[in-house]
């Protein structure tokens, strides 16, 4: 069996590489339902000295990368999407509870609620020492999926 926790796993599910991949470890995989990740923070982050040189922090769209890398998991552990691309459709009520500094581990949780025809929804929450950080609703599209089940395009 797999070890779904390495860093291999994630990158054989997720087309995401350095320096844009937020998912360092998977603590728990249900396939199909819910995944629990981490992503821990260190001062050398590409983005800390810019974002600011004075009060380092994560900056928001970072926050809602992670979380929706961790989202992807959700169906990009089942075999058969695993690699596959995906696009987002929509974010929604995002909150960000919470300034994450160097240091801090964010603990996410993925919970997929829908996945029909390529498109996939759900909600994810994340934590640093069990303070609430940020959350989402997500709504993201595998490409390759819609193609298949799109009508042919007439040619002209």
């Amino acid at each position: 069996m797999e070890d779904v926790s390495s860093l291999a796993f994630i990158k054989s599910c997720q087309q995401n590489r350095f320096p844009l991949l937020f998912v360092d470890r998977i603590v728990e995989c249900e396939p199909g339902k819910r995944v629990k990740a981490t992503k821990n923070f260190t001062y050398n982050e590409w983005y800390f000295p810019a974002h600011f040189e004075d009060d380092p922090n994560v900056p928001g769209f970072v926050q809602v990368e992670c979380l929706t890398q961790v989202f992807i998991m959700t169906f990009l552990t089942l075999e058969k999407y695993r690699g596959e691309k995906t696009s987002f459709v929509s974010i929604e009520n995002v909150r960000f509870q919470r300034k994450l500094i160097p240091g801090d581990v964010l603990e996410i949780e993925a919970h997929l609620e829908k996945f029909r025809f390529g498109v996939a929804s759900g909600s994810v929450q994340s934590w640093v020492n069990g303070e609430p950080a940020a959350q989402a609703q997500l709504t993201v599209a595998v490409p390759s999926v819609i193609e298949k089940l799109s009508p042919p395009k007439k040619q002209s």
